[in-house]
């Protein structure tokens, strides 16, 4: 599936748009074999969102970095979103020297998981990391919520993750114990409630995902970073926030990016089956 020849566009809910550091076409990047393990990272639309981050750093850490993102959401939920990611990422990239393959996909449609497995494996390799910041995230009550909007909840948020760490698991070849699924999860649920029901359904599918895989040699764990700051935070709230947790300060990207690399690292692979709690101690008064 040579997409990169293609005019921008989707067949089947995925988008022909992808690109490669160094400007390269995807069709010319299975010309050297490379050294360095495959990580698919979701969500990455924005550059203040955790996705990137994690994207970044695992590219620091000696991955190639394929990433899946959808506009539409992006624009919708953050109107005034910064710039093009990936091509910041891709900046970034070229300069550790990691390969980046971004695909645009709608993960609310089951069709379009497979396909973006078999294009990462096509240009870049088999998938050995898979961390999964993508969501839905509008925020309603058991009021207010719409039957389309619980849906499409559940939809991205736990069937996307269901389907993509069965992928994975089918998929997997790398080396017996380097296998990683990670998924972000939260537990705010006070209107929030599509939101939250789905993120705690996404928590017990990955951590089961632990015991299915073990033989396999694949770890998988939940982290919840509390409240962190990528842009949609008023001011009013940060002060909350940062009132509220003890260290005095609101969590960022990178501080996910960091427990995310903790974790991908072989002194991480002890780690399985946890939902993991990294917020600074944040408790709402």
């Amino acid at each position: 599936m040579a997409l990169a020849n293609q005019p921008s566009g989707f067949v089947d809910g995925v988008a022909t748009r992808v690109r490669a550091v160094h400007n390269v076409q995807v069709s010319e990047l299975r010309v050297e074999p490379r050294e360095r393990p495959v990580a698919l990272v979701t969500g990455v639309g924005r550059q203040q969102g955790i996705g990137f981050a994690v994207a970044e750093r695992l590219a620091k850490d000696g991955f190639d970095i394929a990433t899946s993102y959808w506009a539409p959401y992006d624009t919708r939920v953050f109107p005034h979103t910064e710039g093009d990611a990936s091509t910041e990422l891709e900046k970034r990239l070229n300069q550790i020297g990691a390969r980046l393959l971004s695909v645009e996909s709608d993960l609310a449609k089951p069709e379009v998981v497979s396909p973006l497995f078999d294009t990462i494996e096509e240009n870049l390799g088999t998938i050995s990391i898979l961390v999964m910041c993508h969501c839905e995230s509008v925020d309603s009550g058991i009021l207010d919520t719409t039957v389309e909007s619980f849906d499409r909840h559940f939809a991205v948020n736990t069937r996307a993750t269901w389907l993509l760490i069965r992928e994975f698991g089918r998929r997997y070849k790398s080396e017996f114990g380097r296998g990683r699924i990670l998924a972000f999860t939260s537990d705010h649920t006070v209107g929030n409630v599509p939101y939250g029901a789905s993120k705690g359904a996404l928590d017990r599918i990955t951590v089961a995902a632990a015991q299915e895989f073990a033989s396999i040699g694949v770890t998988a764990n939940v982290i919840n970073p509390g409240p962190t700051d990528t842009g949609w935070m008023t001011s009013q709230l940060k002060s909350q926030v940062e009132t509220e947790t003890p260290l005095g300060r609101i969590g960022s990207p990178t501080d996910a990016a960091n427990l995310v690399s903790f974790l991908c690292s072989d002194e991480g692979g002890w780690v399985n089956g946890q939902l993991i709690n990294s917020n600074g101690g944040w408790h709402a008064g």
